[in-house]
């Protein structure tokens, strides 16, 4: 592979910023409410690009590479905001509804906040367990807040087969956390 002149990489980053720089910010817009927040993950994956080349990385398919960054770079941020989402779609067998119902309120002390935090890196873990076609559709819909009709225009993919991946998903998830959740308990009890 040949190495690319700075000319060169600069020809390129500014191609690819012209093209597809609109597209990338109504996208990111769409699904950040916090303008400033938008225009920072704008930045930021605009950053990536350039870093990407300087390393000589280049990137063959740079449109879709750059909706990556952004989407992870939205969910990085809802993270950092919502630590206890996903509240409609985790539920245990024992009739609590939300994860707010699963996860130890930090209010509780030092050992109840341990035990959030290690039920918030589970959930973590979990998601990064899902087949990546699951992981996608829960965290467009779940974390990104996109409809499943939405969703379907943008991939393709039938609504029904959306619904059953999620419904996949969060199967896996609320048996991880449940089983966290029973283990932290157990260790809880005197």
């Amino acid at each position: 592979m040949n190495e690319l002149t700075i000319i060169e990489q600069d020809q390129l980053i500014s191609e690819a910023m012209e093209r597809d720089e609109p597209r990338l910010r109504s996208f990111i817009r769409k699904r950040v409410a916090d303008s400033g927040e938008a225009e920072d993950i704008l930045q930021d994956v605009l950053y990536e690009l350039i870093e990407a080349y300087r390393l000589m990385k280049p990137i063959e398919q740079v449109t879709a590479w750059l909706f990556r960054v952004a989407r992870n770079r939205m969910i990085d941020l809802f993270r950092k905001k919502k630590p206890g989402s996903l509240n409609e779609s985790i539920s245990t067998e024992d009739g609590s509804d939300t994860l707010e119902d699963l996860l130890p309120s930090p209010d509780e002390g030092p050992e109840a906040a341990y035990a959030r935090n290690l039920l918030l890196d589970a959930l973590d873990e979990a998601l990064d367990e899902l087949p990546p076609e699951q992981r996608e559709v829960f965290v467009a819909h779940e974390f990104l807040g996109q409809s499943f009709k939405e969703i379907s225009a943008e991939t393709g993919i039938s609504v029904n087969t959306l619904l059953s991946r999620k419904r996949y998903a969060v199967l896996h998830l609320r048996s991880t956390l449940q089983s966290i959740y029973s283990t932290i308990d157990t260790i809880a009890k005197p």
